[in-house]
Formats: structure tokens, C-alpha cells, sequence
């Protein structure tokens, strides 16, 4: 007999040399962690075969070959007597095991305070802890049902929030401006779109996949993950489609939101709402550069985030402006197919090596997540764990670290001498190319891209220009750097970026007494955990300011806390009968103040930074998160009513 448990595995009826074969292909310290799953049996943790240490993108642990030859071995056997024996499991692991097991894996000790998040999030049990289910009492349930939201957007946190909607009975709309599901996943076509967390951290923590082709996939992938999801808690009938919100306004007497909606036809409703829910994201309003000359351009020109498909740029003068995050995929991406392509680049970007970064899922770990009990459990820990919270430490500035125009810290040097190492690895003795790509500032200061060699290959190749001169105009057939010289190109692609810090815009938002929400922000945007403004009753924000993840973790992990205090809110409102809530005003002030405090120490504002979309026009960062996962996490598992003025 199996177990219940859905992360136990599919009994398993492979033969030894089948089951062979799929070890050859896993993760061995994932491997081994389901040993002690499948016997009860700690020893297999506690011997001599353990990694060695646990980075970033790397899921062996370091082991030596002979290591890993030797518990493959002892898998094999372990596997064929469970097979044999009818794939029954023993009792769990105890927390104590757990904690070990942890620790075991991470190669050090996993701190106290953070073994709870960490069974949360892996759901060892089968449980589902962030699960808001409806109330027993029909009382209750009816009050629930009369209280309908509306949710702005159908990305992964707004199709989260149906979800959770929908389970704790509560009515909601979802209004999504484009015909599908999946947010920056439906919008972002461009040939070499793919995510930068590993995808078995990067989905829901109660959906897991085990399909994935690629340890990071690509947008189609992706997209279809969001429309499995969304398919399997049938969320689509509450969505409009092809809509979009233009602005939202509260009615104190009624205590509702009144939010209109334009249709894809152009016609104008008003929905009504006892709350808002914005799930607009971030990155979702492309910016265009203010370049002189820009609508002069004869030939075909674009976003990289509307990405048109009909214009072939094969065999094209390709002209790519900026390079960051979106530009450092397109280039490799569709360089065999065009003429000559020349990128244009503000500044450089730092960059760690992941040889993951294109691979191929193998069978055999798509064989482990299926079969191997909480194979797919341990194995997103190996994911999360070394880019939680040890990576917020090594951006902290240290004031006495000398030269800092160049590095902040001791550790932020290692950092910036490891990253020196690898561009210069792969650039070799082009010292011409070498000046342009070693960026000039702090490692870590900016997005930190990740490369398996790809875009420095492409920057060697004769057919590829990286030019850091700025742009001076665009003329019909040319960009014109401001140096004078001329670039012909028949095409241009604007990897510009977003208008990353005008949270909610375009919507005009009114809050209590008409206040308007963009004036009141300005470009110095704030909320109360990201989530609740003051002023603005009854309204959540999901992927809110200062939530922006730069130092590690997954914004679904943040999007899931978000979701389960907003609904903490909610249950708020409904089971205490009250019309409105909102965050008073010193709460969020001080929460503001405490916030920018923590921003100033690391390395993100640091001075020496320019030119980051993390910062406004002003220099300021309002966008970023600067606290550790675990307090994030701590401080969103429920509302407390004295932060808030209840009316």
C-alpha cells in the first residue's frame, strides 16, 4: 500500500537496469535524502558520502566522482528492495531528522528560525499550510460571499490570488488586459526568453511540475505551466479577458471600490468591490528611450516585450539597444540568423557562470521527481536554499571598505574577483573586448545576469558589435552614436526595460476623499509591506513597492505570503463586520523610514551605482526589498488589527 502523501512518488515497476540508468542523471544529494524517506534510516546521511558545499546553481554538491559512483550503488539496491517490497514507506521523519537533513544538505547548520518557513514551503506533510479554507459556520460562509474582489491582472500572482479566492470562498473577478494568462510570460515573446530562477523554486509551492524540459525554461514552457494551473482550479471562467482596468475609486458611504474597466471593444463598466486586489506586476509597461530622432526610423523598430513576429529579422542589419537582462538573451539568441547585429550597451553587467543555464532536463530526473519519494521536495530546497538570505549579507556596505568605487566590502571583492574571472575566462586576450564587458562598478550592484558562455561568445563572434559609446539620435536608416559615428541598420529591437517604479500606472486610482494614488506617490511609491497604503481603504497590492527581489529567493514565494496576509485582511473585514481597513499612518511611515534606513547600507543604492532601473530619476530605490525572506515571511503570516485604523 502507498502513501496519501502526493509527494510520496508513483509506486515504481522499472527494471534495475532502467532504474539505473535514471541515477545516472539526478542530483546526488537529492539521491540520498530520499534514501532516508524510503528506509527510515539516517545512516545514509551520516556516513562519509555528503557534499562538500552547496552554491548556487550547483545541484552535486561538489562530490568526487568515486562519491557519486558509490551512492548511486547503494540507491540501486535501497530502490529494488522498495520496489520489491511494494513501495511502502515507513513512518516520516521526525523534525529533528528533518532539521539534520536540512543541515545535511546545505552543508551547514540551517539556522533554528528558519525551519519552520522551510517545511511550510516544502510541504513535506502533503499539506498545503497557506491554504485559506472556507469557514464551517454557513454564517460565515454566506458573510464570505458577500464580499466580491477584484483582481487586477492574470499574471502568477493574480491567477494565485483566484485561487486562493476561490478556496476560501470568497467571490472575485479577475480583469486581465491581455487574452491569456501568465503576465510577463504571456507578454515576453522574444527569441530567448527564459526565466533566471531555477523552475522547480519557480512555480507554485502547492503546484509543483515535474515536466519541465529545461532547469530554466523557456516562455512557451512557462506559459503553459501558468495555463495547467489556472486549467486545474478552472479560474478561467472569472476572468475577463481582454480587459483592462483604468481606474478604481473607493465610495466611503457604501464602502465599496468602484472600478472601471475598458472593454477590447472600447466600451467603459464599472465593477463594484468591497476590495482590490492589484496583481499588475512590475515589469509589464514597456519604456521606450527618449532618443531624438526615434519615430524618424524607416525600417521596422520595437520593445522587446511586444515583440513582432511578423517582421523576419533574418538576414537583417540588427540594431539592439541595451543589454540587460532581456538584451543578454535576445543577442545570442538570434545572432546565426542576422546580417550583422550591434549592441548597444549603457554599461556592463556583472555575471556568474551557470553551466544550467540552457540544459536539458534529463530523463532521469524527470523519472526521480515522479518516482523517487519527495525527490522534487528536497530537490527545490537544493534550488532556494543558497540564494536564501546569505546573498542579502554579502551586499551589506562596509563603510571602512577603501576604494569602493570599486567593490563594498571584503566579501563583495571575492565576489567581484570571481565574476572578473569568469568574464575575463571567456574573452580570453581580446583586451579591447575585456575593457568594454568588465563593468566599472560594485559586483552584485545591479541585476546580476547569469551566462554559461553564451553572450560573450556572441560578442567574439565578426558579426557582432558591442558598442558603449551613447546614442546621440537615430536618423531613417542609422543609430548615431555620440561620437558621430553612423550605425546602418534595417532593424531596431529596445530592450529598455520597464516603468519599473509607476506602480499601477496608467490606472487612476482615488482613495478615501479623492486622494489620487500617483499623486500621492509621486516617484517615491510606498506601501505598508508593500501591500496596504494609507488612505487607500480596502485596496492590496501584490508585488507591491519594495518587494522586488534582488538578492534572492522567487517572487512566487513572496506572492504567496502577500496573498495569505491580504486574505488575512480580508477575513478581517468579513468575521469582525467592519466596512474598511487600512494601515494607519505612522505604521506605514515607520515602516517606510525603516526600509529606505536598511536600502541605504547595501550596495543596490550605493553611489558609485548609475544607471539602474532599480533607482528613480532622483537616485532613490523604492522598488527593492532589503529584508531577509524569513522576516518578510514572519511578518505576512497574519495581519495584526493594531496596525490598522478599523472602521
Amino acid at each position: 500500500m502507498t502513501s496519501p502523501n502526493p509527494h510520496a512518488g508513483l509506486p515504481i515497476t522499472d527494471d534495475d537496469a532502467a532504474i539505473a540508468r535514471a541515477l545516472a542523471d539526478v542530483s546526488i544529494p537529492t539521491l540520498m535524502l530520499t534514501l532516508v524517506h524510503i528506509t527510515g534510516d539516517p545512516s545514509y546521511i551520516r556516513g562519509p558520502l555528503r557534499p562538500r558545499a552547496l552554491v548556487a546553481n550547483e545541484v552535486q554538491g561538489f562530490m568526487p566522482e568515486e562519491d557519486k559512483d558509490a551512492a548511486r550503488a547503494v540507491a540501486l539496491d535501497v530502490i529494488r528492495a522498495y520496489r520489491d517490497g511494494g513501495c511502502v514507506l515507513p513512518p516520516p521523519p521526525g523534525p529533528e531528522l528533518i532539521h539534520e537533513m536540512m543541515s545535511w544538505v546545505a552543508c551547514r547548520e540551517v539556522p533554528q528560525e528558519y525551519v519552520p518557513m522551510v517545511l511550510e514551503e516544502l510541504g513535506l506533510d502533503g499539506v498545503d499550510a497557506r491554504r485559506v479554507e472556507p469557514p464551517a459556520d454557513p454564517a460565515a460562509r454566506e458573510a464570505r460571499a458577500r464580499f466580491p474582489v477584484v483582481v487586477v491582472g492574470c499574471g502568477q500572482s493574480g491567477l494565485l490570488a483566484g485561487i486562493r479566492l476561490k478556496e476560501a470562498g470568497i467571490p472575485f473577478t479577475i480583469v486581465e488586459k491581455n487574452a491569456g494568462v501568465g503576465g510577463t510570460w504571456y507578454e515576453n515573446t522574444y527569441p530567448g526568453c527564459r526565466v533566471d530562477v531555477g523552475n522547480h523554486f519557480y512555480c507554485y509551492s502547492f503546484e509543483p511540475a515535474d515536466h519541465w524540459s529545461e532547469f530554466f525554461s523557456r516562455q512557451p514552457e512557462l506559459k503553459r505551466y501558468f495555463e495547467a494551473v489556472m486549467a486545474r482550479h478552472d479560474i478561467a471562467p472569472r476572468v475577463r479577458w481582454n480587459t483592462e482596468v483604468v481606474g478604481a475609486d473607493w465610495h466611503e458611504p457604501s464602502a465599496t471600490w468602484r472600478v472601471r474597466v475598458r472593454t477590447a471593444e472600447g466600451t467603459e463598466e464599472t465593477l463594484l468591490a468591497r476590495a482590490v486586489i492589484s496583481a499588475v506586476g512590475q515589469l509589464n509597461r514597456p519604456k521606450l528611450p527618449d532618443i531624438p530622432g526615434r519615430e524618424s526610423f524607416a525600417g521596422p523598430s520595437f520593445h522587446s516585450a511586444a515583440w513582432d513576429h511578423s517582421v523576419d529579422h533574418r538576414g537583417l542589419r540588427v540594431a539592439l539597444v541595451g543589454a540587460g537582462a532581456s538584451g543578454f538573451q535576445i543577442a545570442p539568441a538570434i545572432a546565426d540568423d542576422v546580417a550583422h547585429l550591434t549592441v548597444f550597451q549603457r554599461s556592463a553587467q556583472w555575471m556568474f557562470p551557470n553551466p544550467q543555464y540552457h540544459a536539458k532536463v534529463g530523463q532521469g530526473v524527470q523519472w526521480a521527481l515522479r518516482h523517487l519519494p519527495f525527490y522534487g521536495r528536497w530537490y527545490r530546497f537544493l534550488v532556494m536554499w543558497p540564494t536564501c538570505d546569505g546573498i542579502l549579507e554579502g551586499a551589506r556596505v562596509d563603510p571602512d571598505w577603501p576604494n569602493q568605487e570599486r567593490s563594498i566590502s571584503a566579501h563583495n571583492e571575492r565576489t567581484r574577483q570571481i565574476f572578473e574571472q569568469w568574464i575575463t575566462s571567456q574573452v580570453g586576450d581580446d583586451e579591447e573586448l575585456r575593457a568594454k564587458v568588465i563593468p566599472d562598478y560594485p559586483a552584485t550592484g545591479k541585476r546580476t545576469l547569469q551566462d554559461n558562455g553564451s553572450w560573450l561568445r556572441t560578442l567574439r563572434r565578426d558579426d557582432v558589435e558591442l558598442v558603449r559609446d551613447g546614442i546621440a539620435r537615430i536618423e531613417p536608416d542609422a543609430v548615431v552614436t555620440e561620437s558621430g559615428e553612423r550605425h546602418e541598420v534595417d532593424l531596431i529591437v529596445y530592450a529598455t526595460g520597464f516603468e519599473a517604479n509607476r506602480f499601477l500606472w496608467p490606472m487612476r486610482v482615488r482613495g478615501r476623499d479623492g486622494v489620487e494614488l500617483s499623486e500621492r506617490w509621486g516617484d517615491r511609491p510606498a506601501a505598508y509591506l508593500g501591500i496596504t497604503i494609507p488612505e487607500f481603504p480596502n485596496l492590496f497590492c501584490m508585488y507591491g513597492p519594495g518587494t522586488n527581489l534582488a538578492h534572492g529567493g522567487s517572487l512566487i514565494f513572496h506572492s504567496e505570503c502577500q496573498i495569505r496576509y491580504i486574505l488575512g485582511c480580508v477575513d478581517t473585514l468579513v468575521s469582525g463586520g467592519h466596512a474598511s481597513m487600512e494601515p494607519r499612518r505612522d505604521v506605514h511611515d515607520a515602516y517606510y523610514e525603516r526600509t529606505q534606513k536598511e536600502l541605504a547600507g547595501l550596495v543596490w543604492a550605493h553611489p558609485s551605482i548609475r544607471h539602474s532601473w532599480y533607482k528613480n530619476a532622483e537616485g532613490d530605490i523604492h522598488i527593492l526589498s532589503p529584508w531577509r525572506l524569513i522576516d518578510y515571511w514572519t511578518w505576512t503570516k497574519s495581519p495584526d488589527t493594531g496596525d490598522y485604523v478599523l472602521r
